[in-house]
């Protein structure tokens, strides 16, 4: 069994998922639970955070898709799709500032409302990996 909390909600002026931008490029807010605020001290020091978040709108899903991309048919799990088996979306995101239990952060494509799940912080040593772009590679 998988038991998750949600720790905060996103604050987004995009009301719906055809509104968001791919991957993020807009201004968003993240309001942390009250009994989790205390939790947030020293974020402020990092640059960036990863935002992991419940997408909440998704409903279905189909283990081959499509992307803005590509016209070719890719495996699910080989794309950024919203529609999966465990609706997570995860962001790699500039934290601008922090207001007591606000974050206010740029780079999540999620909508108004969207659950928060989890926040880290981006370590580049530890999170910036040479790393190769699989199949995109083959479209530049």
């Amino acid at each position: 069994m998988i038991c998750l909390k949600h720790i905060g909600i996103i604050r987004s002026k995009y009301r719906s998922r055809e509104q968001a931008p791919f991957q993020g490029k807009g201004v968003s807010r993240i309001l942390i639970d009250p009994e989790y605020g205390k939790g947030l001290k020293d974020v402020e020091s990092f640059s960036h955070i990863h935002v992991l978040y419940y997408l909440h709108k998704s409903n279905s899903y189909t283990l081959s898709v499509r992307t803005p991309w590509d016209s070719s048919l890719h495996g699910i799990f080989a794309t950024r799709t919203p529609n999966r088996p465990s609706p997570v979306g995860y962001a790699a995101a500039r934290l601008i500032e922090r207001k007591g239990r606000e974050l206010v952060v740029e780079g999540l494509d999620a909508i108004d409302g969207t659950p928060v799940i989890d926040i880290k912080p981006y370590i580049p040593k530890v999170d910036c990996k040479k790393a190769n772009s699989g199949w995109l590679e083959r479209k530049d």
